[in-house]
């Protein structure tokens, strides 16, 4: 098939995670033999970003990262003639403009013949829903929702005829054990302060209990404010600024536990649905001890990870892993085999193929029926 994404970044994951789980997608459809273009603005704010915050090099290091894929910046309008011309899917991340969106969805309804979907990976639906709402889906095929209770949002709301549950995943050609790196840190933790939206969540779930426990800590992230970094500085806590994607792996290897802190608005309103960085360190076999969220789905079984239900238990379980390396290890080989046999971006890229063959069916359905009402 011939594979064309529209994403709002591919070459940054400046205060980009979707990025993660989208150039890993990406690199497995090309794996399997599938032609795979893709298509970023060049004046994206994850790439204005990370070129501000000297990112330059970083950004011309990502295609050599993903060789056979075809990336593709483009200035101003796009011209979908040619972007659209004999493509078999098209996938839209929901972070394009309402206006591509738009007219991508108009080209499939005017009679275009590839399988079009629109991939959500964003709280906005509970959190914004006039912001979802600017977005024209009518010519679209179905939704692609980064969990179940979204995909149920967008039936309920009528924004979409079909929606999906399409989860995100480790890119395990990336994220992988790395044995030979010394452990030089006690915990790390690699994500974004969040805009407001797990400030709290942090200080209570992974400063105030690393302090608490004398552990060697280090921070990567962006957007992170003065009052932040002044915490954090105030804790003796190392502070790395914007980890690039492809060397977060290097740093899990470098930690001997992680934590998941997710945002609120995850785990208040749209259980189910973990961080990136959840599948991430554990496909890089770190141990993980998650702050308060609810695996409604099941997709991680008991042993995998620890959880805390209040930051004494975040402390309690942070100490456990430190002083037990039996406890440590177990935890981190069963997070580790749990990724490799669900949650790999192959495994999602062979359901993401078979939604694609669902909606053929259902085209094929549509146009029998209409042939034989012709008929009769």
């Amino acid at each position: 098939m011939r594979c064309v994404l529209f994403y709002h970044a591919f070459t940054s994951c400046w205060n980009n995670g979707n990025a993660h789980f989208l150039r890993g997608v990406a690199r497995e459809l090309h794996a399997l033999g599938h032609d795979v273009i893709v298509y970023e603005p060049a004046d994206g704010w994850s790439r204005l970003n990370a070129i501000q915050d000297g990112g330059t090099e970083v950004l011309a290091q990502v295609p050599q990262l993903f060789p056979g894929i075809d990336i593709r910046a483009y200035d101003g309008s796009l011209d979908l003639d040619e972007a659209l011309d004999a493509a078999d899917l098209v996938v839209v991340h929901e972070w394009n403009s309402p206006d591509l969106v738009r007219r991508i969805g108009r080209r499939r309804a005017q009679g275009g013949s590839f399988a079009l979907l629109f991939h959500d990976t964003h709280h906005r639906a509970i959190t914004a829903p006039e912001q979802v709402e600017q977005f024209d889906l009518d010519g679209f095929d179905g939704v692609l929702a980064f969990g179940e209770v979204l995909r149920l949002i967008y039936l309920r709301m009528g924004w979409a005829n079909r929606a999906f549950t399409w989860h995100e995943a480790a890119d395990t050609k990336l994220y992988h054990p790395l044995p030979r790196i010394e452990r030089q840190h006690d915990v790390v933790w690699i994500g974004n302060w969040g805009d407001g939206e797990r400030g709290a969540e942090l200080v209570d779930y992974l400063i105030n209990p690393t302090v608490a426990l004398g552990l060697q800590t280090r921070i990567y992230g962006v957007r992170y404010p003065l009052v932040a970094l002044r915490s954090i500085a105030a804790a003796n806590i190392q502070f790395g600024g914007w980890l690039p994607a492809h060397l977060a792996p290097e740093a899990f290897a470098a930690a001997r536990a992680t934590v998941h802190v997710p945002r609120a608005p995850y785990a208040r309103a749209l259980p189910g649905i973990p961080t990136i960085r959840l599948f991430e360190a554990m496909a890089c076999g770190i141990p993980l001890v998650s702050a308060p969220w609810d695996d409604v789905e099941e997709l991680f079984p008991p042993g995998s990870y620890l959880r805390a239900a209040d930051p004494a238990q975040m402390t309690r379980a942070l100490q456990l892993l430190r002083d037990d390396p039996e406890l440590a290890s177990a935890t981190a080989e069963a997070g580790l085999q749990t990724v490799l046999t669900h949650h790999t971006c192959a495994h999602r890229v062979l359901e993401l193929l078979d939604i694609v063959e669902q909606i053929r069916g259902v085209r094929l359905s549509a146009t029998q029926a209409e042939y034989e009402g012709a008929a009769s």
